[in-house]
């Protein structure tokens, strides 16, 4: 992996956990939090859109819709968790 694809992955990521962050409230993070929210939520529906046989098409905004969903899902069993 090159400086520009790790580059690439972690904008993505700050990104995608930034806009988890405002959907799901109560959640900020800082940059780093935000990072690792959003790299998170990427593999989560890394692993559960194909299952479900979902395909948001190729490019770096379906990346950040990608990643985006996955974190906000990982936010939400966060809340639900904390609450129990």
């Amino acid at each position: 992996m090159g400086i520009e694809s790790i580059l690439v992955f972690l904008i993505v990521g700050a990104i995608a956990g930034w806009l988890a962050g405002l959907i799901v409230s109560g959640f900020g993070f800082g940059l780093v939090g935000n990072i690792v929210v959003g790299i998170v939520g990427a593999f989560i529906a890394g692993f559960l859109f194909p299952a479900l046989g979902i395909s948001l098409g190729s490019g770096i905004v379906a990346a950040i819709i990608h990643a985006t969903i996955g974190a906000v899902i990982l936010l939400v069993i966060i809340k639900v968790v904390k609450r129990a």
